[in-house]
Protein backbone atom coordinates (compact mmCIF):
# COMPACT_ATOMS: atom_id res chain seq x y z
CA UNK A 1 0.00 0.00 0.00
CA UNK A 2 1.04 3.48 -0.57
CA UNK A 3 1.75 6.75 1.87
CA UNK A 4 -1.99 7.08 2.19
CA UNK A 5 -3.02 8.85 5.97
CA UNK A 6 -6.16 8.03 7.11
CA UNK A 7 -8.10 10.85 9.55
CA UNK A 8 -8.24 11.46 12.13
CA UNK A 9 -4.39 10.66 12.86
CA UNK A 10 -3.51 9.91 16.38
CA UNK A 11 -0.90 11.84 17.86
CA UNK A 12 1.88 10.48 19.68
CA UNK A 13 2.78 11.23 23.50
CA UNK A 14 3.89 14.76 24.34
CA UNK A 15 4.05 16.38 27.43
CA UNK A 16 1.27 18.59 28.25
CA UNK A 17 -1.40 16.65 25.59
CA UNK A 18 -3.85 14.33 26.11
CA UNK A 19 -5.19 12.45 23.59
CA UNK A 20 -4.26 14.42 20.49
CA UNK A 21 -5.71 13.88 16.92
CA UNK A 22 -5.24 15.35 13.91
CA UNK A 23 -8.39 16.09 10.96
CA UNK A 24 -6.95 15.86 7.65
CA UNK A 25 -7.95 16.39 4.09
CA UNK A 26 -6.10 15.59 0.76
CA UNK A 27 -4.16 19.25 -0.30
CA UNK A 28 -2.40 19.80 -3.60
CA UNK A 29 0.92 18.87 -3.07
CA UNK A 30 3.76 21.87 -3.78
CA UNK A 31 5.15 18.87 -6.18
CA UNK A 32 3.99 16.22 -8.80
CA UNK A 33 6.31 13.84 -7.11
CA UNK A 34 4.45 14.30 -3.64
CA UNK A 35 1.17 13.38 -2.10
CA UNK A 36 -0.04 15.97 0.89
CA UNK A 37 -2.97 16.31 3.43
CA UNK A 38 -4.04 19.66 5.39
CA UNK A 39 -4.24 19.65 9.18
CA UNK A 40 -8.21 21.13 9.46
CA UNK A 41 -8.94 20.59 12.96
CA UNK A 42 -7.33 19.28 16.19
CA UNK A 43 -8.65 16.91 18.78
CA UNK A 44 -7.81 16.54 22.31
CA UNK A 45 -6.32 18.62 24.53
CA UNK A 46 -3.10 20.81 22.60
CA UNK A 47 -3.38 24.25 24.30
CA UNK A 48 -1.98 26.95 22.25
CA UNK A 49 -1.90 24.50 18.60
CA UNK A 50 -3.81 25.37 15.88
CA UNK A 51 -5.18 23.97 12.96
CA UNK A 52 -3.91 24.93 9.29
CA UNK A 53 -4.79 28.44 8.43
CA UNK A 54 -3.17 30.78 5.09
CA UNK A 55 -1.23 32.28 7.26
CA UNK A 56 -0.66 29.51 9.33
CA UNK A 57 -0.16 26.41 7.46
CA UNK A 58 -0.10 23.10 9.03
CA UNK A 59 0.63 19.96 6.14
CA UNK A 60 2.09 16.67 6.14
CA UNK A 61 3.68 15.70 2.69
CA UNK A 62 5.63 12.60 1.22
CA UNK A 63 7.97 12.90 -1.19
CA UNK A 64 9.54 10.00 -3.66
CA UNK A 65 12.36 10.63 -5.88
CA UNK A 66 11.59 12.72 -9.18
CA UNK A 67 13.40 10.40 -11.32
CA UNK A 68 14.50 6.96 -9.44
CA UNK A 69 18.32 5.72 -9.64
CA UNK A 70 19.31 2.03 -9.84
CA UNK A 71 22.23 0.07 -8.41
CA UNK A 72 24.84 1.03 -11.32
CA UNK A 73 27.27 -0.86 -13.13
CA UNK A 74 30.50 -2.76 -12.02
CA UNK A 75 33.87 -1.36 -12.94
CA UNK A 76 37.06 -3.80 -14.48
CA UNK A 77 37.58 -5.08 -11.44
CA UNK A 78 34.14 -6.17 -10.55
CA UNK A 79 33.59 -3.26 -7.79
CA UNK A 80 30.13 -1.30 -7.84
CA UNK A 81 31.00 2.22 -8.96
CA UNK A 82 28.49 5.13 -9.05
CA UNK A 83 25.77 3.94 -7.05
CA UNK A 84 23.04 6.39 -7.26
CA UNK A 85 20.41 7.17 -4.23
CA UNK A 86 16.70 7.47 -3.89
CA UNK A 87 15.35 9.94 -1.62
CA UNK A 88 12.15 10.52 0.03
CA UNK A 89 11.41 12.44 2.47
CA UNK A 90 7.93 13.22 4.43
CA UNK A 91 7.67 16.89 5.82
CA UNK A 92 5.48 18.39 8.05
CA UNK A 93 5.58 22.00 7.85
CA UNK A 94 3.96 24.23 10.54
CA UNK A 95 3.03 28.04 10.97
CA UNK A 96 4.26 29.27 14.50
CA UNK A 97 4.92 32.53 16.22
CA UNK A 98 8.45 33.39 17.56
CA UNK A 99 7.62 36.27 19.00
CA UNK A 100 4.42 37.83 20.71
CA UNK A 101 2.64 40.23 18.61
CA UNK A 102 4.75 38.94 15.08
CA UNK A 103 3.25 36.98 12.46
CA UNK A 104 3.74 33.23 12.42
CA UNK A 105 6.97 32.12 10.67
CA UNK A 106 7.37 28.64 9.11
CA UNK A 107 9.04 25.37 10.47
CA UNK A 108 9.65 22.55 9.25
CA UNK A 109 10.21 19.03 10.28
CA UNK A 110 11.94 16.53 8.08
CA UNK A 111 12.48 13.16 8.07
CA UNK A 112 14.49 12.02 5.24
CA UNK A 113 15.25 8.45 3.66
CA UNK A 114 18.46 8.59 1.61
CA UNK A 115 18.67 4.79 0.26
CA UNK A 116 20.83 3.22 -2.47
CA UNK A 117 19.17 2.55 -5.82
CA UNK A 118 18.78 -1.56 -5.90
CA UNK A 119 18.27 -1.65 -2.28
CA UNK A 120 14.80 -2.06 -2.96
CA UNK A 121 15.15 -5.49 -5.17
CA UNK A 122 18.32 -7.43 -3.86
CA UNK A 123 17.20 -8.17 0.00
CA UNK A 124 13.37 -7.49 -0.74
CA UNK A 125 13.21 -4.73 1.04
CA UNK A 126 13.60 -6.12 4.27
CA UNK A 127 16.52 -4.29 5.03
CA UNK A 128 14.17 -0.87 4.38
CA UNK A 129 11.54 -2.18 6.27
CA UNK A 130 14.36 -3.12 9.44
CA UNK A 131 15.36 0.38 9.76
CA UNK A 132 12.24 2.13 9.12
CA UNK A 133 10.61 -0.18 12.05
CA UNK A 134 13.46 0.96 14.09
CA UNK A 135 13.11 4.45 13.60
CA UNK A 136 9.82 4.56 13.86
CA UNK A 137 9.72 2.80 17.12
CA UNK A 138 12.21 4.64 18.40
CA UNK A 139 10.50 7.87 17.62
CA UNK A 140 7.13 6.33 19.49
CA UNK A 141 8.95 5.26 22.10
CA UNK A 142 10.68 8.66 22.58
CA UNK A 143 8.09 10.88 20.97
CA UNK A 144 7.24 12.80 24.49
CA UNK A 145 11.38 13.22 25.20
CA UNK A 146 11.85 14.34 21.76
CA UNK A 147 9.34 17.45 22.00
CA UNK A 148 10.81 18.21 25.44
CA UNK A 149 13.79 18.58 23.89
CA UNK A 150 13.05 21.07 21.13
CA UNK A 151 11.88 22.86 23.82
CA UNK A 152 13.92 22.71 26.21
CA UNK A 153 16.93 21.97 24.41
CA UNK A 154 18.36 19.59 26.65
CA UNK A 155 19.37 16.15 25.17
Amino acid sequence: MAFTLTSPVTGQPQTGFTSPTYTLAADTPPAVNAKQYVITALGGTQTGASASSVSSPFTVSMFKPAVFASAGQLDGNNVLRGVGYNDYAIIVRKGMVPLAGQPPMLATFTLKMHIPGGADTVSSGNEIRAALSLLFGAAVQASAGIGDTLVSGVL
